[in-house]
């Protein structure tokens, strides 16, 4: 596991921008998970920048994302769909048939649905790099405390904490979506590479618990520990209660000095 602090929300950005960057440049048909959510804005929006400035080449890479709400349309602004559309997907020139989101819009059959998004990332040669942020309690994807560790692509129900988190981006009186399509844990860990941001002192709580505590359903991110090559990318708030900083700065620069590549 490699920890680096930053100190402000740009810089986590930034640094997460030019890993994905530099394994798209290493593997131009990159398989790569994405995630959505504010952490994730900054991070697209560095992307963009590169693919018009130096020109990035997306048109081999291969996504999919982690998960969507259940109930509404691809275009609904609040749909995972059409925030990647927004900050990523309509601004570089990523094919259309190489990206992959759950469907929002089932209504029924949501087992073998969830199954072929497995197959598709399977046929793809699996995930060579996914993106994660980290819920307030603790999620990732929508993986919610009390998920099943070995967990699969899967329909599932959102916790109170997340629908108030994520109530606020609806409308007054839209009803907010109380269930979504998500990524199982199982299959998170089955990816190649996993980089994991956070920012913010909300999130403080949950990132220690998820690096420093025990792995438990009760905290998912937690389950990282497991995977054999995951980077947490966090700002100053987001890192206040680790308590092994000095140990995980003496890693960074280990890392920088031996193995820079992993950092671009």
């Amino acid at each position: 596991m490699l920890v680096v602090l930053q100190r402000s929300k740009e810089e986590v950005s930034w640094q997460a921008a030019q890993i994905v960057a530099g394994s798209i440049r290493r593997k131009p048909s990159l398989r790569l998970g994405l995630a959505t959510g504010g952490t994730m804005v900054g991070v697209y929006r560095e992307l963009v920048k590169m693919h018009r400035e130096s020109g990035l080449d997306f048109s081999r890479v291969v996504t999919f994302n982690l998960d969507e709400y259940l109930g509404i349309a691809p275009t609904h602004p609040q749909s995972f769909h059409h925030f990647m559309e927004e900050h990523l997907f309509s601004r570089v020139n990523i094919p259309r048939a190489n990206i992959h989101l759950p469907d929002g819009t089932l209504s029924g059959n949501y087992d073998a649905y969830c199954e072929k998004y497995e197959e598709a990332i399977r046929d793809a040669g699996g995930i060579d790099l996914q993106l994660l942020g980290i819920g307030r309690n603790g999620h990732i994807g929508f993986n919610e405390p009390m998920s099943s560790l070995g967990s699969r692509t899967r329909m599932k129900e959102l916790s109170a904490e997340t629908i108030e988190d994520n109530r606020k981006a609806f409308g007054p009186g839209e009803r907010m979506p109380e269930c979504a399509i998500t990524v199982g844990i199982g299959t998170i860990l089955e990816t190649r590479r996993i980089l994991l941001l956070a920012t913010g002192a909300s999130k403080a709580d949950a990132i220690a618990k998820s690096i420093e505590g025990p792995v438990a359903a009760s905290v998912t991110a937690s389950a990282l520990q497991l995977h054999r090559d995951v980077t947490f990318i966090v700002d100053e708030q987001a890192g206040a209660q680790l308590t092994q900083k000095p140990y995980y700065e003496h890693v960074l620069k280990m890392t920088k000095a031996l193995m820079p590549e992993r950092l671009s």
